[in-house]
């Protein structure tokens, strides 16, 4: 048991030790990015299970992805959590976890065979649709399928649907009366079918362990220890099932970053994380700041970005600390339009691949799918494999089906001896008959469908190394049995190839190299977030995790035109000031339509119109745009104003002009290039008051 323990806080730094060894209660760790939340978790349940505070079928640990409980399983399974002959700890989505409850507790809660679970909710909320005169077009039906799994995971139900909507001030795809209509006849259309959707799994669960006393106690002697990952990110549907779950005991571990909430449009409260030690308040709290994943540079500027964020709450105050060796400082680059961006950013990844990046170590990330295809034709164009995340599965493949079919058969007559390295050199022959080589195929041959072919078989065969690497006896059956588990938790193996994926999708993964592309305002942040604090702030929190996602090399970029040749009116997102170094090349201010740094017309910085009148100049907006003032900074900046020009004997707009307070309550600069972006702050004002200013904005930031 002693070794147990030692492998258990083996290489951790303190505070991942003190958060493992921790005792058995609630404990929460404020885990920044990259400083080894998911090492430090897994540890934690390694180290209870050794010390014998709980056994490894009592832990149920769940996070947000299949792909994230995956990658859990596997480390709890190097550590040697699951002893022979013992239940493995469950590490489940939220979702997986309830359907396996549900299934079991059905026939006693309901009675009968359990409903089926409706793979998409689009066909019903059509006829939902239909029914309530709303409009049936798929991107309507979709943004009522968002709004209805909005509703459910924030427990509002059909009833209170509108003043929920109107309380939260939600965009909704139709009145919210009709919203409220389409919602009540999907529920209704839904329990005639007898079929639950995804929601209904957490809130049927819940409602079977709080309804029904000996279905609580049942499940409460089966499982005694709680650990829930990106706790930031938890909806009031999980939170109410993780109640039940507990049932009034305090055994939980939760890990999570409020700097990282990004799911907020889905119904995601960082309170639950922010208000942990007053739900609990004997609990352990543990900060980790230490960032093992990304160089010096990096995590300085991740640190630049959140720090610009508007009304933090004091838990999401974690300021990461760099631990790697320095790297290169990023790069930013300006481009006339969308194509020039995606020839200039495969350029830059040929240039990594020939210093000897592999591709599978390279991303590149943008706000929503639709960018991806710039970047898709760049890639094919230069002969670099990629893919697309969310695209395809990738054990839904041909060849990967096709290979595991192979596989299987093989088993049934694979020799005796064939285990560990043994069952490798097996795998690799079947594979080899499938078309796998020891060298991808060269030339023309070797691009597109053939290369994504030959690099998913690859990957299957590396799959069989690592299980290996872990379970030294594993046979061929136990590698059928990790597919099967894997293809079921959509938990592919790493494939060589650059990918390009959402910065949603990106969160939890990482890359030695990430381009962030299309860093315009309007994409980044997102064009109808304007005018809401709260969203720009979320815009900013997803920014902050795609920066986060990389290692050693970061490049960001944006393009002044959507197509060649069009008009150079975007301007750069607003979250690269104070970022993009001010020698930089980039670091201009645009003031005219031409999107450079050239003498020209001021134009609005929210639609990028020219400007004509001189408040609206001032205030770098037009007239007809609500204003996003901060009403305190705007008061400090009156008040130092005030203290100013008592000091120097002159009228207070001496100093600074009311408009010109104003421009910057309301545009924030972080830097001298942006104060002198407002006019009426020339070189002189720059010189005399530029330090004061901007040590006063940063401080009302922080």
């Amino acid at each position: 048991m002693g070794r147990r323990e030692d492998a258990a806080t083996e290489g951790l730094d303190p505070e991942q030790r003190e958060a493992v060894l921790a005792p058995r209660g609630p404990v929460c760790v404020l885990a920044g990015a990259g400083t080894g939340k998911t090492r430090t978790i897994t540890r934690r349940i390694a180290h209870l299970v050794a010390s014998g505070h709980v056994g490894s079928g009592q832990v149920l640990a769940v996070t947000f992805t299949a792909r994230a409980a995956g990658e859990m399983r596997t480390r709890l399974r190097a550590l040697g959590v699951d002893g022979p002959g013992q239940p493995p700890v469950q590490a489940r989505t939220f979702h997986a976890a309830a359907l396996r409850q549900l299934r079991y507790f059905w026939p006693r809660v309901v009675g009968g065979a359990p409903w089926e679970v409706l793979e998409g909710k689009l066909r019903l909320v059509g006829q939902a649709a239909q029914r309530a005169g709303a409009p049936t077009t798929r991107e309507s039906l979709r943004d009522l399928a968002s709004e209805i799994e909005w509703a459910k995971a924030s427990l509002v139900p059909a009833d209170d649907y509108a003043a929920a909507a109107a309380r939260d001030a939600r965009d909704v795809p139709a009145p919210a009366e009709q919203v409220a209509q389409v919602y009540s006849t999907y529920e209704a259309l839904k329990n005639r079918a007898e079929v639950l959707d995804f929601d209904d799994l957490l809130l049927h669960t819940a409602a079977a362990l709080e309804e029904h006393p000996e279905v609580a106690h049942e499940f409460h002697e089966r499982y005694r220890c709680f650990v829930v990952d990106e706790f930031q990110d938890v909806t009031p549907a999980q939170h109410r099932l993780l109640r039940a779950w507990l049932g009034g005991r305090d055994d939980l571990t939760v890990v999570g970053d409020a700097n990282q909430t990004i799911y907020s449009f889905a119904g995601a409260s960082p309170s639950y994380l922010l208000d942990f030690p007053r739900t609990f308040p004997e609990a352990t709290v543990v900060r980790l700041v230490r960032d093992y994943r990304s160089t010096p540079q990096v995590v300085a500027a991740a640190n630049t970005v959140i720090g610009a964020a508007r009304g933090r709450a004091a838990g999401s105050r974690l300021r990461l600390e760099g631990q790697r060796p320095p790297g290169p400082a990023p790069d930013f680059s300006e481009h006339d339009d969308e194509p020039a961006e995606g020839v200039a950013v495969a350029g830059a990844i040929r240039d990594l691949i020939d210093e000897g990046v592999p591709p599978a170590e390279i991303a590149v990330l943008y706000r929503v799918n639709a960018q991806s295809e710039v970047y898709e034709q760049a890639l094919g164009d230069a002969g670099i494999a990629y893919q697309v995340r969310g695209g395809e599965r990738f054990f839904q493949r041909t060849e990967v089906r096709t290979a595991v079919a192979a596989l299987r058969t093989a088993a049934a007559r694979a020799p005796a001896d064939a285990v560990g390295p043994g069952m490798v050199s097996l795998v690799r022959a079947v594979l080899g008959e499938q078309g796998l080589t020891t060298e991808p195929p060269a030339g023309a041959a070797g691009q597109g469908a053939a290369r994504q072919r030959w690099e998913s078989l690859r990957a299957l065969a590396e799959l069989a190394e690592e299980l290996v690497a872990s379970v030294p006896d594993a046979d061929l059956g136990a590698f059928q049995a990790e597919l099967t588990a894997r293809a079921q938790a959509q938990h592919p193996p790493t494939v060589q190839g650059v990918t390009l994926a959402s910065l949603h999708a990106a969160k939890g993964l990482e890359w030695d190299a990430v381009f962030l592309v299309g860093l315009t305002d309007g994409t980044m942040p997102i064009q109808h977030a304007d005018g809401d604090d709260a969203a720009i702030e979320e815009e900013r929190r997803l920014f902050y995790v795609g920066v986060t996602r990389a290692r050693v090399h970061l490049r960001m970029s944006w393009a002044l035109s959507r197509s060649a040749g069009g008009r150079r009116s975007r301007r750069r997102s607003r979250f690269l000031y104070g970022l993009v170094p001010e020698e930089h090349p980039a670091a201009r201010v645009p003031t005219g339509r031409d999107g450079g740094g050239a003498r020209g017309k001021p134009v609005c910085r929210i639609c990028g119109k020219p400007l004509t009148e001189p408040a609206s100049t001032k205030l770098g907006r037009c007239s007809t745009h609500p204003s996003d003032i901060d009403e305190s900074l705007l008061e400090a900046l009156k008040s130092w104003r005030s203290t100013e020009a008592k000091a120097r004997s002159v009228p207070a707009y001496v100093v600074f002009t009311d408009a010109t307070l104003i421009a910057l309550a309301e545009q924030r600069p972080h830097d001298p290039s942006g104060l002198v972006a407002i006019p009426g702050i020339g070189s002189s004002k720059l010189e005399r008051y530029g330090t004061e200013v901007l040590t006063l904005l940063r401080e009302h930031a922080s």
